[in-house]
Order: C-alpha cells, then structure tokens, then sequence
C-alpha cells in the first residue's frame, strides 16, 4: 500500500490506471525536471487509486538475530490525489499488539500537522502522536511513523543529481534541518514506473545510516505495487522487512471508518 505501504513506506511500500505508467527509458531522452519526478514517484509511492487495503507481515530482526514478528492490516482513503490522506492500520498478531490500531489524517497543507492517533487496548487508551514523534519507531521495528504515510514534498527541497539508464537518483534536503534527524536522503527512482526503489539517508555528519529499499515489484489492477520492502538500521544493525498481500485498489472505503470512535470498534474491513 502506499508505501507502506511502505507502510509500508510503508509501508510501506507499503495504495486510476497506471497513471505514470512510461515508455521504456532511453539514456539519449531529455529528463523530466525534478519536481515532476518526485511528484510522479510520490503517487506512484502513496496515492495509487483512490483507496486501497493490505495485509502485511513485519519482521523485525535484531543485530543479534532475534527475530520478532507482526502481522496487520492497513487500510488507506484519499480526500485528494496528491494531497490530504487517512489511514487505518489494526494489528492481529502478537498477542501483545492484538486489536491495537493507529490512525492517520495525514496534511498537505504544512502549516497544519498530520493527526495521528494510537490505541492501546490493555490499557483501554486511546494516545494522540505528537508531530515531533512521527520520526520515531513504528511499534518497535526500524520503520518509522512517517514512513507509513509518507513524508510531504513540501517539507524539503529535491535536486536531480544522477541519471542512469533505469534511475532518477534525487537528493532531498530539509528546509527545515532542526527537525530531522537526518541531513538529506537520496531516492533511486524507477524511470519506467517512478516506484521508489532506494532511500539512503545520511546523518548530520553525512554518513549513511538508514536505508529503505523495495526488495520486490509487481503490478496489481494495473498499478506497479511494493510487494516486499526492507528497512535496514546501519547504526544499530538492526533491519525489518515488510510482505504485503490480498493487495486491493479502488473498494470504496467509507469515510465514517476512519474516526475515532473506530479506533475502539474496528471496521469489518480491518479485520478480516
């Protein structure tokens, strides 16, 4: 799913037609300017159809090799193509995450934050995620909050630095540094389908210190979908891997799912 699903990211990898869908890339061919590309690459990434669902299996691998596992489904909606999002995600396995759900209404706009909000039914709470945590670990595995929803084009600046015969290769630097953990990222970008193939990103001393990569493609209803992606850690040397399946595009997700008061009650559809 868009990403997510990636997430997942989310995603994820980890959600019409192939709207991006191009000819075979030729070398000699002039490129699109950069904010065609990453604008291409991030619907391809998150705003495929106008809704969609998955099922996705997590395993979260320590530097030790200890493996831990999750298994859940993400249900996403867009309010505009490109623009404002909401998603739904309900874990079933393990037990300790069981019927724990998240929520995202995701903002284009920058001048307003995202909502997101977490429910935790041990504790029968529901916690709403402060902006400043999207960048923190998504239920214990190296995938990150936003990396399920997508982080906004707005939020940095993109520069085009390589071309090969299959890949855009573009930096991304923060207009905003203090924020960020990070000091750019670099997105490897299909030329064909503009699925977002590799992000490396650099720490404050511009050493290489995460990594995302789409580990496997294929097309689904006619869109290029993230099947398979990895998040690898290099400061930690920890890595999670995401599957995705039962991937559907286009079932008319109603809105009421994705209020608050679902976070308690799950709708059918997050739950089979």
């Amino acid at each position: 799913m868009k990403a997510v699903w990636i997430l997942v990211i989310a995603i994820l990898v980890a959600l019409s037609g192939p709207v991006f869908a191009a000819d075979e890339p030729n070398s000699t061919q002039a490129s699109p300017d950069v904010r065609t590309i990453v604008s291409k690459a991030n619907v391809v990434a998150y705003y495929q159809g106008e809704d969609g669902k998955a099922k996705i299996k997590m395993t979260i691998t320590s530097k030790q090799g200890k493996k831990q596992y999750r298994e859940f489904i993400i249900l996403r909606k867009d309010v505009k193509d490109g623009g404002d999002q909401k998603y739904f995600v309900y874990f079933h396995r393990p037990a300790d995450v069981r019927k724990m759900t998240y929520m995202v209404h995701k903002r284009a706009d920058l001048k307003k934050d995202d909502d997101r909000w977490l429910y935790l039914p041990a504790l029968s709470l529901v916690k709403r995620i402060a902006a400043g945590d999207k960048r923190t670990s998504f239920v214990g595995s190296d995938f990150l909050y936003e990396d399920v929803s997508g982080r906004s084009l707005e939020e940095d600046t993109h520069e085009l630095v390589e071309t090969t015969d299959k890949l855009f290769i573009v930096k991304n630097v923060p207009k905003k540094p203090d924020t960020v953990e990070f000091n750019y990222f670099t997105v490897a970008i299909d030329r064909k389908t503009f699925v977002p193939m590799k992000m490396e990103f650099y720490d404050k001393k511009d050493k290489l210190y995460r990594t995302i990569e789409s580990k496997k493609v294929e097309k689904i209803q006619g869109f290029p979908t993230v099947v398979k992606s990895v998040v690898s850690n290099l400061a930690t040397g920890g890595k999670t891997e995401m599957e995705f399946s039962d991937i559907k595009y286009d079932i008319k997700l109603k809105d009421s799912i994705f209020t608050e008061r679902y976070l308690h009650r799950p709708p059918r559809e997050a739950i089979r």
